[in-house]
């Protein structure tokens, strides 16, 4: 997602650059141990870390984490496709319009993935991936040119929105949250890199990389003009999804919500595909269930389902950002890529290798444990006043 607005200019900027090149650094060391050993290539998160860890427990460290992120980064994605379909639906039909529930936009929004969920791999997703991307950079120009365009606004604010310390440095956790569910790539790079051929004369990390640099161009050209534009236009009562905060031109709008609305079906299918290989393969080698498209379409169709439920459950946009960012997101994308680095290639002690992998290590152990605490508050804080399924 590209419409995140930064915290505090001085430390959200601050954040936001750090964050950019740990994971940008965390990336190419995924890239680079995909073939790390000669003639073998690590098609699965999972797979690296049973040979970094041990197979037993390289499965028990990764697994946990990877599921979580990828099924809270789905259910963050039906809570967002749902909320743009529900502004959409605002902006076109502004007269004698009866108010919709929430509940109501997630269901449809989940019921294209009831269908295209049945696409058997990530290579027959790879249009809906290609479309993901261009609407990613699409909508957050949009948001950007948009809040530009929108004027000087009354009663801007750009002091801390708490007024007490302990709700500053809560909020302050729920943003680095925030900041961390941005960079979700770490999880799903393996099997993506896994569909690019590779020889020996041409390793498939080299145009792996390339898409990785353009990827990440692509990344900083999202986060960092709306970050900057929207606190600067909107102050601390910014929306934390920008587009929210913005009605006119209203025909712009509506398409950057349509736009969002592409983005996050495509997301939302590039993430669920490694879960349904997992549980798919867990059926059929342990418990012995027979591989056929009724097993895909009755697993498939619960997933989504149980996607769709929690979402329209717990529609906590923020709260929700924040929590999975921290619990699930930092130590596969911060630090987990450091540790396997580390056993694996064993750089020397203190060498500048060794010293910028136990610095990601720290860093991302402190989001894990910091991170969470804001975004549960933060649900806390949104539950008080809501009603189930409004």
């Amino acid at each position: 997602m590209c419409i995140f607005t930064a915290p505090k200019v001085g430390p959200g900027v601050t954040v936001l650059v750090i964050s950019w090149i740990i994971t940008f650094y965390t990336l190419w060391q995924m890239v680079e141990m995909h073939e790390i050993v000669p003639g073998k290539r690590f098609d699965r998160y999972h797979e690296l870390g049973q040979h970094a860890f041990g197979k037993k427990l390289g499965l028990w460290i990764i697994v946990p984490q990877q599921l979580i992120v990828e099924v809270g980064v789905d259910i963050v994605y039906m809570v967002t496709g749902g909320q743009s379909l529900q502004q959409l639906y605002k902006l076109v039909c502004r007269k004698d319009c009866k108010d919709i529930k929430l509940t109501y936009f997630i269901m449809i929004f989940a019921s294209v993935h009831f269908v295209i969920s049945h696409l058997p791999d990530f290579n027959s997703i790879a249009g809906v991936s290609l479309a993901a991307a261009v609407m990613s950079l699409s909508y957050s120009t949009i948001a950007w040119g948009a809040t530009v365009n929108k004027g000087e606004q009354a009663n801007v604010e750009y002091e801390y929105k708490s007024k007490s310390t302990a709700g500053t440095v809560f909020n302050f956790f729920t943003a680095l949250g925030d900041v961390a569910f941005a960079y979700a790539g770490h999880n799903v790079v393996l099997e993506i890199q896994a569909t690019i051929p590779s020889t020996p004369e041409k390793p498939s990390k080299k145009p792996m990389w390339k898409g990785v640099i353009v990827a990440y161009i692509i990344v900083a050209l999202c986060y960092f003009p709306v970050a900057l534009i929207g606190y600067w236009k909107f102050g601390n009562g910014v929306d934390g999804n920008i587009l929210m905060s913005l009605e006119k031109p209203t025909w712009l709008i509506a398409m950057a919500h349509i736009f969002v609305v592409i983005h996050v079906i495509g997301s939302y299918q590039i993430y669920a595909m490694p879960v349904f290989d997992m549980i798919e393969t867990v059926l059929v080698r342990k418990f012995r269930f027979k591989p056929s498209w009724i097993l895909r379409f009755v697993m498939r169709n619960i997933y989504v389902a149980f996607t769709m439920f929690v979402a329209i459950t717990f529609p906590f946009f923020n709260g929700l950002l924040g929590f999975f960012g921290g619990f699930a997101f930092a130590p596969t994308t911060y630090f987990l890529p450091c540790i396997m680095w580390l056993l694996i290639c064993k750089p020397k002690k203190f060498s500048l290798s060794w010293i910028i992998n136990w610095i990601c290590i720290i860093l991302g152990v402190l989001l894990m444990v910091i991170a969470p605490i804001g975004g549960l508050r933060s649900i806390i804080i949104q539950a008080k006043n809501y009603k189930f399924y409004s």
